[in-house]
């Protein structure tokens, strides 16, 4: 990975008339910002179906879309919505995403587009599936989800279906063809889509980094399906889930409440599910983020029923095992290992053995000039962040701050007070040697703790932010230009427009 620079907004943080980011024109426009800003890389969250708490790391499906993606005025385009349909969902602008008025409104308006659905449309939604295996497979899950009034898949009334019994299955397939027929279609407009923004995106120089979450929800296509991939009993539900010991975000922990992988199992066969996953990840993003890397050395197991994370208990990880047969199976796919958390010298060895770049955050930095987060501490083969969308911004960062933390961060930068530190952190990053840098859209905004995407360990109010329409300027674009330019991330930019913008 060249020196260079990127922005984190999650897909669904983009403006949209219809109260969710889209796939469709908006995300376009910031990718056209993106390049007029110098920068190289666009990273997002996970954009699978999100799960509990509307969260992206709560996927029913590693493989699948999210339906809420799915841009509208793309597929009246496509004459399977009118304008006055679009008219009747267009909603004000607010603060945040209002997740139960869009899922109803959204889940009618693809009904309707898929009654419309018919000859050349159909035969390419069926081909789409018949090219990507995994989509029978969520297909049914997502139809007799639906079928059995929203219960989860270890609750199904039929025990076959519940087992994944071959007979059950087939069954239930001739059953609810047509609900199946419904959410192949969903999928194939959304992959669609994506393919065309992915297109339009790397066509004028930017990447996509996206991230790879560690572990997958209970309730999900993945486990009803590949039961012996995890850890579970004879009635799917599992004797230990996935979480992290208290920490800096939460001091009783954060119970995550996944299921563990059979480590065991996974190696004997190869880790074909993981490779499947790698595969239908490097189709999304250019570079992928491994969320929760360290959990590969060793993860935090909990007991099922535990009301805290505290009552876990470190288990050995897959390590190399693993990593070696990803990074050889796709030579060619760039990885960040999101090593943040409790680390261990063993976690800093699989990493560097790896040779996978970690992560650098500048909020977690200022408590003594010894933070391995200090941009004068950072190494080459690293990537550095303001903060993730597991921080605060920059701005409510620094206001959270305690006094002693604010009073070092002002004598690092030479800044004073919140907006002086704003620029001057992002100026530090960029001045990094870390040869990826990425900062928060709503720290180029200068944006408080209002715009935090998500609080780790606090169920509600997460994954609401958006972007208001407007805010990415022409302005805002050139001065950020500007100082990626400056610090050597936007190679392309004359370095005589450089210096002039500079002393602007």
């Amino acid at each position: 990975m060249k020196r260079s620079a990127g922005i984190l907004l999650p897909i669904f943080s983009l403006p949209s008339a219809y109260g969710i980011g889209s796939l469709g024109a908006e995300a376009s426009a910031f990718a056209n910002f993106l390049q007029d800003a110098g920068q190289s890389w666009w990273q997002i969250l996970p954009v699978g179906p999100a799960g509990a708490g509307n969260s992206p790391y709560t996927s029913e499906s590693t493989f699948a879309g999210n339906p809420l993606f799915i841009d509208l005025e793309l597929l009246a385009e496509d004459g399977l919505l009118t304008e006055e349909e679009l008219s009747a969902a267009r909603v004000p602008e607010g603060d945040g995403i209002d997740y139960p008025a869009v899922k109803e409104s959204r889940a009618e308006l693809l009904r309707t587009a898929f009654s419309r659905v018919s000859g050349a449309a159909a035969e390419a939604a069926r081909a789409f599936a018949e090219q990507n295996p995994w989509v029978r497979e969520y297909a049914l899950y997502r139809a007799a989800k639906r079928r059995f009034g929203g219960l989860s898949w270890f609750e199904w009334p039929d025990e076959g279906l519940r087992r994944h019994e071959h007979q059950a299955v087939e069954h239930w397939r001739v059953e609810l063809a047509e609900e199946m027929a419904f959410e192949t279609c969903v999928q194939h407009w959304f992959f669609t889509q994506w393919a065309a923004l992915k297109g339009y995106v790397n066509d004028l120089g930017i990447g996509l980094i996206g991230d790879l979450p560690i572990y997958v929800s209970l309730d999900s296509a993945d486990v009803w399906s590949e039961r012996g991939e995890f850890l579970l009993d004879g009635e799917g539900r599992p004797a230990k889930v996935a979480g992290v010991p208290p920490d800096y975000f939460s001091e009783e922990g954060q119970l995550w409440g996944n299921p563990l992988y059979n480590w065991d199992a996974m190696k004997q066969n190869g880790f074909g599910w993981w490779i499947r996953r790698v595969e239908g990840a490097s189709k999304l993003f250019d570079v992928i983020r491994i969320d929760h890397f360290r959990g590969l050395e060793s993860y935090w197991a909990v007991p099922a029923g535990a009301e805290t994370a505290r009552e876990g208990a470190w288990e050995k990880g897959p390590g190399m095992d693993l990593l070696g047969v990803l990074t050889s199976w796709f030579q060619d796919t760039t990885y960040i290992a999101e090593d943040l958390g409790i680390l261990t010298d063993e976690v800093h060895r699989l990493r560097e053995r790896s040779g996978l770049p970690g992560m650098k955050v500048l909020e977690f930095a200022f408590d003594h000039p010894g933070n391995a987060y200090l941009p004068h501490n950072h190494q080459v083969n690293c990537v550095c962040y303001t903060g993730t969308h597991d921080n605060d911004t920059a701005a409510g960062w620094y206001a959270g701050a305690s006094e002693q933390e604010r009073a070092f961060a002002e004598r690092y930068l030479h800044a004073s007070g919140a907006e002086e530190v704003r620029l001057a952190l992002l100026r530090a990053g960029q001045g990094s040697v870390a040869e990826l840098f990425v900062a928060q859209m709503q720290d180029y905004l200068g944006l408080g703790s209002e715009s935090r995407i998500n609080v780790p360990g606090v169920a509600a109010g997460n994954w609401r932010w958006r972007m208001r329409p407007g805010r990415a300027t022409a302005g805002l674009a050139e001065e950020i230009r500007a100082m990626t330019a400056l610090y050597g991330r936007c190679p392309w930019m004359p370095e005589e427009t450089v210096l002039e913008k500079a002393e602007k």
